[in-house]
């Protein structure tokens, strides 16, 4: 477990950094640990439990309040890195695909690309789904911040973890 779930200081949901950011943060004293995870760092002096969730001490503004920005990796976070045309979780090299072609006008947004593995989408090519015979498994939509933040937890394999902090 590499990630560390960043709250902030009302609690609400702000990001996800490494470990090793999270530690500089809590050094600057801009942090405070809510929960700490059970993997433990060894110094030459000191052992340090690495933190699972923290959250700032000043309220910053949250960068995108409405909507979740569009982006590759946004894409396959929402799609939870499985193809929507076959099904098959994807470990290397996920591709994005546009369901109406760029080149008959499609464009790219949230409601046009979907996560495709290779040989889906060279099946595909310049093609319609119905013309190549694809169909997709979930209409692709723009997720709401909450639904991308839980998509992002259970990527990580940290589903539950917020529910032990109310």
């Amino acid at each position: 477990m590499n990630q560390v779930v960043v709250l902030n200081a009302d609690y609400s949901y702000l990001n996800i950094v490494s470990w090793k950011r999270a530690v500089k943060l809590i050094v600057q004293k801009k942090v405070e640990v809510l929960k700490y995870s059970k993997k433990v760092i060894k110094g030459f002096e000191k052992t340090l439990k690495v933190p699972l969730i923290v959250r700032l001490i000043k309220f910053v503004r949250n960068i995108y309040k409405r909507r979740v920005p569009l982006s590759k990796k946004n894409i396959f976070i929402r799609d939870l890195y499985t193809c929507q045309y076959c099904g098959k979780k994807i470990k290397s090299s996920p591709t994005i695909d546009h369901i109406i072609p760029k080149s008959r006008g499609g464009s790219f947004s949230w409601t046009n690309v979907v996560t495709a593995c290779v040989k889906c989408n060279q099946k595909k090519g310049n093609k319609l789904p119905s013309e190549a015979g694809l169909t997709l498994i979930r209409k692709p939509v723009m997720p709401t911040i909450s639904e991308f933040f839980s998509l992002k937890l259970k990527l990580l394999g940290l589903e539950g973890i917020l529910k032990d902090l109310w």
